[in-house]
């Protein structure tokens, strides 16, 4: 059975979209707006700032990137990467076939982006124009597809900043030399590396002290309450109650009740609700089954329990949520 993480990031995929490599002078500034839930950054070599829009009201601070370092950008809100926190955008980014002038003039080029910036030009990260190497940036953008995966998201601040482990990464290694060779299957195996990018960057950010890791990850290092979300998270549709959970974990129900509402903020019963209508909700999103067929999948005995728990919880019906999910 799968623990917590693994689960939750089933549904999380590379879109096969890597920030070309190309070596920037400065002073250069891109700005994104591609509205993407979930992008990972990091540089191959000198040094970058990146910064963001407002969200909900707060700017985040400024973040320094050295080489080896890598930082999640969590949600769709615009933001810049440059040589300087001060660097105006001298180009934005919309999307891998469209990059324009801060004015909206249409900028072409065979490099979405990255060579638009002043003075930039083709290399692999060794080439020098005065002092240094010059940046080198890596950008792997991740679909987030589901309901279920969305926790991992509501879990991290704007951005998740991991610093470069000592004697740095072996998989930024991997990647490097996978670009370098231009082989046949070469997005496969960077799709691959970029999946393995994310959830070691993600483990490493969760055990810094700095960072205040989730419930649900935190939840793993209790062999009590993690046995039972593996259990709730393996067979969701089983009509379980917490003394047959705790019956199955090998507890008495009050202990188990008692640990699993200490560490998850939640009673079992009521995260094993949250659960099943996430999963409902990625069901009507991504099949064609009826609410009736989706009610007993995930642990309801018909559409009409599983419409008045899905309403409760998300405020509205199984049928509006499938018609919404298929419009945008």
């Amino acid at each position: 059975m799968d623990d917590a993480l693994s689960v939750l990031l089933r549904d999380v995929r590379p879109q096969g979209a890597l920030f070309d490599q190309a070596v920037l002078r400065p002073p250069w500034s891109l700005r994104f707006e591609e509205h993407n839930q979930l992008v990972l950054l990091t540089m191959f070599s000198g040094e970058a700032w990146l910064s963001s829009d407002a969200v909900n009201g707060v700017t985040p601070a400024p973040v320094l990137l050295r080489p080896g370092d890598v930082v999640i950008v969590v949600g769709p809100e615009p933001y810049v990467i440059s040589d300087d926190p001060g660097t105006a955008p001298l180009v934005v980014v919309q999307g891998t076939a469209r990059c324009t002038t801060p004015g909206g003039a249409l900028l072409i080029d065979d490099c979405p982006g990255c060579r638009h910036a002043t003075g930039a030009r083709d290399g692999r990260g060794d080439g020098c124009d005065g002092e240094g190497p010059q940046p080198v940036a890596l950008k792997g953008t991740y679909r987030v597809e589901s309901s279920v995966s969305q926790r991992v998201l509501d879990a991290l601040p704007r951005f998740v900043r991991v610093p470069s482990p000592p004697g740095g990464s072996a998989t930024l290694e991997m990647i490097a030399e996978e670009i370098h060779r231009n082989t046949p299957g070469q997005q496969v195996v960077l799709d691959r590396l970029l999946e393995l990018l994310l959830v070691s960057s993600l483990r490493a950010w969760f055990e810094l002290p700095e960072a205040s890791a989730p419930s649900w990850y935190r939840a793993y290092g209790d062999p009590v309450v993690s046995r039972a979300l593996k259990l709730l998270h393996d067979d969701p549709a089983r009509p379980w109650t917490v003394a047959a959970l705790a019956a199955t974990v090998g507890v008495s129900r009050a202990g188990l009740a008692r640990r699993f509402t200490e560490l998850m903020g939640s009673p079992p019963m009521a995260y094993l609700t949250e659960w099943r209508i996430c999963l409902a909700a990625d069901l009507l999103s991504r099949t064609d089954d009826t609410v009736e067929a989706v009610s007993r999948r995930v642990g309801y005995a018909n559409a009409y329990a599983l419409s008045v728990a899905f309403k409760r919880t998300k405020g509205v019906r199984p049928t509006e949520h499938r018609a919404m999910s298929r419009t945008s």
